[in-house]
């Protein structure tokens, strides 16, 4: 049986309004359409109804779902949830919390086994007996009340009425009421524009569309609120979808606004514009064209390389019908978490024609791929904002995959514990100053903390697609101008193409890469496993390949395993070209590519 079928009964229609301060509700209006049953919250009934029967006649759903109840069982034998402060944070506690009662309720409402009923409330009466949820890091607050509140909901005709008592006065007074002085003297994460705006307002609204019939009036204020909020960053995915915190980031604020849509979905059958925001309906473009061709994601700013999943990506899909999202989540990245199994769709729409290059200006972040296959050469190119959330010192900076490989990686965040991380010390840190990344370092000084570079070139052609970024704001006071070009030639072969004018220091070139290097003047040999890549330096004459260490100091993470390829040019007037080109093994012999200026490529791709 085709589950084509079944996708289109239950897609649900996409947004024709835009969220504005004229359509959302007032405290008093917030409910009124608000389903008196439970469940309510993100699948009714009729959803579970509809869940079972597709288990049932579709292979690929009952596989996703054996994949579930294997997780279920690890929740079953894992430790429970405990009051556990690392760092300033409960989070990995609330994120457990969120884990185990999503997975257990899920399994028990499919297939009724009551061992996972039992844990998913001895779990919840575990958190509702925390004395706080530590409202500081209202991150923490945040998941935990939207654990309680799946809870609650899913498992209301389980819970003994002492028990509903416990579970709802801890989503009342530990998540609500804290969450209501936020809103009340709108706080910085009310009125901010990245992941924390998402987060937590989510879960403030699950946990209010949990409790709306018996706390009318609270939850009524916190839906009200948390809708005129979420607005502030939602309006940070205009106009192509891409987010300027990276990949790792986007995953953590679009689940939660997708928790928050449907939910609101569910429970009022209206999400009051929201999905109709710019660039909210192709948000999971950027997803997929965030994954590399080796498998890992192009994780600039406080991202880890690993892609792991996103189950929104399931939701986004039946939401604005793109079974592209659903296709890539299910066969490329394979994420089986249940959350995703409430939205799982089985059709197969490769990407075919997704394009092979993109630029996505609000983040300005470029990819250019040789194709779809695990071999392809990847290149990711970072301009944008050193001011984002979460940034790092990495203008300029590029991943690059070849014959399955990354040859080329960020080497991620640090230990968000290190003192200072998020404040005057966070500069100082080998990952995040200028040094640890794949970019120019003029004098040995970081690039300018507040510099934007912006894309000021794209083409996607066959033979020769690119992109060039404006530097000079990152290089401010250490060189008169900086651009670099990235490109792709002939789709297997990448070139790196600096300019820089009047630099004041010593300029050094720098790769990190996991690869054994073996240098010999102006070329390198990579090699991982079997694969192989040729670095060439095709100007300036003379230059050299040298590796360096990149470790770092304790108590850093200390990057064994990587080795900095550089180049260094010694300081000299006027403007100088760095080139450097990438062939894979994979590509045999490949001659370097013919050097332009960056202003002739400038003048035929000027970026929109």
């Amino acid at each position: 049986m085709t589950l084509a079928p079944i996708f289109v009964a239950w897609t649900i229609a996409a947004s024709t309004t835009t969220a504005t301060p004229g359509n959302l509700p007032s405290p008093e209006a917030a409910l009124k359409t608000l389903r008196r049953e439970h469940p309510r919250l993100l699948a009714t009934n009729a959803d579970l109804a509809r869940l079972k029967q597709q288990i049932q006649s579709d292979p690929a759903t009952a596989r996703y779902y054996s994949a579930v109840k294997q997780h279920a069982e690890r929740c079953l034998r894992d430790r429970p949830v405990e009051y556990r402060i690392i760092g300033p944070r409960l989070l990995n506690e609330s994120r457990k919390c969120l884990d185990h009662v999503f997975t257990l309720a899920t399994v028990y409402r499919i297939d009724g086994d009551k061992r996972c009923r039992d844990r998913a409330i001895a779990e919840m009466l575990t958190a509702a007996g925390f004395k706080d949820w530590n409202p500081s890091h209202f991150l923490d607050t945040a998941e935990m009340t939207n654990a309680l509140a799946i809870g609650y909901d899913w498992l209301y005709h389980e819970l003994t009425p002492e028990q509903r008592k416990t579970i709802r006065e801890a989503i009342v007074v530990k998540g609500l009421r804290e969450g209501e002085k936020i809103y009340a003297r709108d706080g910085w994460w009310a009125k901010c524009t990245h992941n924390w705006n998402q987060v937590c307002n989510g879960g403030m609204t699950m946990g209010a569309l949990a409790i709306g019939d018996e706390e009318p009036a609270l939850a009524g204020y916190i839906v009200s609120a948390a809708l005129r909020s979420v607005p502030r960053a939602m309006a940070s995915f205009a106009p192509d979808g891409a987010w300027d915190e990276g990949p790792g980031y986007w995953n953590y604020a679009t689940s939660y606004n997708c928790y928050m849509l449907a939910a609101l979905e569910s429970a009022l059958g209206n999400d009051f514009g929201l999905a109709g925001m710019p660039g909210f309906s192709i948000t999971g473009d950027f997803r997929i064209q965030m994954i590399g061709s080796s498998g890992l994601s192009f994780n600039y700013a406080d991202g880890s390389d690993r892609t792991g999943g996103a189950w929104q990506m399931y939701w986004l899909a039946r939401k604005f019908n793109n079974p592209l999202y659903s296709w890539h989540e299910r066969e490329v990245v394979k994420s089986t978490s249940a959350q995703g199994l409430w939205w799982f769709d089985s059709r197969s729409t490769p990407p075919t024609e997704a394009p092979l290059d993109r630029h996505f200006r609000h983040a300005d972040v470029v990819m250019l791929r040789g194709n779809w296959t695990p071999s392809a050469v990847y290149l990711g190119f970072k301009g944008g904002d050193n001011k984002a959330n979460h940034s790092h010192l990495e203008l300029g900076m590029f991943v690059l995959d070849a014959d399955g490989q990354r040859w080329a990686v960020d080497l991620g965040p640090d230990d968000y514990n290190l003192p200072g991380y998020f404040g005057k010390q966070r500069w100082t840190y080998y990952r995040l100053a200028t040094e640890g990344q794949n970019t120019l370092l003029i004098g040995g000084r970081n690039q300018d903390p507040r510099a934007v570079a912006p894309i000021i070139a794209f083409q996607s052609k066959p033979e020769w697609a690119f992109a060039v970024a404006d530097l000079s704001a990152a290089y401010q006071g250490q060189a008169k101008a900086v651009a670099r070009g990235a490109a792709l030639r002939d789709r297997r072969q990448v070139l790196i193409q600096d300019e820089i004018v009047d630099p004041m220091d010593t300029v050094v070139w720098q790769m990190h890469t996991p690869a054994k290097v073996t240098v010999e003047g102006g070329t390198a040999q990579l090699s991982i496993k079997d694969a192989r890549l040729r670095a060439e330096i095709v100007a300036p004459a003379g230059a050299k390949f040298e590796t360096a260490s990149a470790n770092a100091p304790s108590p850093q993470r200390s990057n064994d395993g990587i080795t900095k390829l550089v180049v260094r040019l010694p300081r000299r007037p006027g403007k100088t070209t760095l080139a450097i080109a990438f062939t894979p093994g994979s590509s045999g012999t490949v001659s370097p590519p013919p050097l332009t200026e960056l202003s002739k490529w400038s003048q035929a791709g000027k970026a929109k």
